[in-house]
């Protein structure tokens, strides 16, 4: 349902997120999800079934850990060496797959994220590359001998074994932490202005985050519903100049600095509202709106690495020039890691020199 043209519908069925999948006309599942999701949530014993496909797998020479640019490149470099190669990812194409225009990728003017995503898959399926979807990593064991076998294992169950693993997990946009965001999550908070924008057609909405990605949430947005209300923690906004000056210009749009989210508000089924400190006078207030989209940066994918490999403070993976994480024979690539520019080509880069090193390592060891 197109919520631009059909918001009658839209609104008697309640969709605040997309894809919204009704089976029997009862909801089934909201968000993000693929084919394959579906399926498998429909086949409730898929997920063992293939979890036990999965461990019965011999060990590969390069285990990649995630399928966004730096998985896909890393396994693209690793194949070419003739080296077996396995990539398991929670969904492939990772962040890519939630960006609409892409126009500074280098000899590509201007693509789309799910293009580019099926472009990437198609050119590691140009090689013998074992691509085992929807394989959520939970657990890093590193080998126990030197030259032995590092063992990933998955939420699903499986157990997979590889002389050499790059973890190339990406991020996650970061949550607020406030009380009522988890609650109305898909019932008008959302994290996608790209996605559900057209669902909150005529309608306020708020946009938390004074950065690039919020204010050009902000700029898309405004062209869609009634209002939005830019919340900014910081005294000053942080995007480009060139996008606070065409966020200025939009009639439609209000900015608040030195604003604190404290709390998402609702009446049980959807938002209603968000209430804010503001940070210089101490005073809470409320704003009544339909929509709440986080736009705050990103967090990596690495808690089920905690305390196996070396992190940051951040929770970012340390690795040099070179892809090295602190436990041999593992690498790191792309916005999991520490590098400091979260941008898909240089993901790509990272993954292609993960690659490199890993079977620099398997030549030596």
């Amino acid at each position: 349902i197109d919520g631009g043209l059909f918001q009658k519908e839209v609104e008697q069925r309640e969709v605040m997120g997309v894809p919204t999948v009704f089976v029997n006309g009862e909801r089934f599942g909201q968000g993000r999800m693929e084919l394959a999701e579906i399926v498998a949530k429909v086949d409730t014993g898929a997920a063992s079934r293939e979890a036990a496909r999965i461990s019965a797998k011999d060990a590969f020479d390069v285990l990649i850990v995630g399928g966004g640019p730096a998985g896909a490149a890393a396994a693209i470099y690793a194949a070419r060496k003739g080296i077996r190669t396995g990539i398991a990812a929670e969904r492939f194409g990772g962040q890519v797959l939630d960006t609409v225009d892409i126009e500074n990728f280098i000899s590509v003017s201007k693509t789309e994220g799910p293009q580019l995503a099926a472009a990437m898959e198609r050119h590691v399926r140009d090689y013998e590359v074992d691509i085992m979807n929807l394989q959520t990593a939970s657990k890093l064991i590193p080998a126990a001998t030197e030259g032995g076998l590092i063992e990933v294992q998955t939420a699903s169950g499986a157990s997979l074994k590889a002389k050499t693993v790059i973890l190339s997990t990406g991020a996650r946009w970061r949550n607020m932490n406030v009380p009522g965001e988890d609650k109305y999550r898909t019932k008008g908070v959302t994290y996608c202005p790209h996605c559900d924008g057209p669902l909150f057609k005529g309608k306020n909405v708020a946009v938390i985050g004074g950065g690039n990605s919020g204010v050009e949430a902000a700029i898309d947005l405004a062209g869609i519903v009634r209002s939005v209300t830019l919340l900014e923690f910081a005294s000053e906004l942080k995007a480009d100049a060139v996008l606070q000056k065409k966020l200025r210009s939009l009639p439609n749009v209000t900015v608040i600095l030195n604003a604190q989210t404290t709390e998402v508000n609702g009446d049980g089924k959807k938002v209603t509202g968000l209430t804010y400190k503001d940070r210089t006078t101490e005073e809470v207030k409320t704003v009544a709106l339909e929509g709440i989209f986080v736009q705050i940066g990103l967090l990596p994918n690495t808690d089920w690495l905690k305390g196996t490999v070396e992190l940051t403070r951040f929770g970012e993976i340390v690795i040099d020039a070179k892809g090295h994480t602190s436990v041999p024979g593992v690498f790191g690539a792309g916005d999991c890691t520490n590098v400091p520019y979260k941008q898909i080509i240089i993901a790509a880069g990272a993954g292609s020199t993960a690659a490199l090193s890993a079977f620099d390592h398997l030549i030596r060891h």
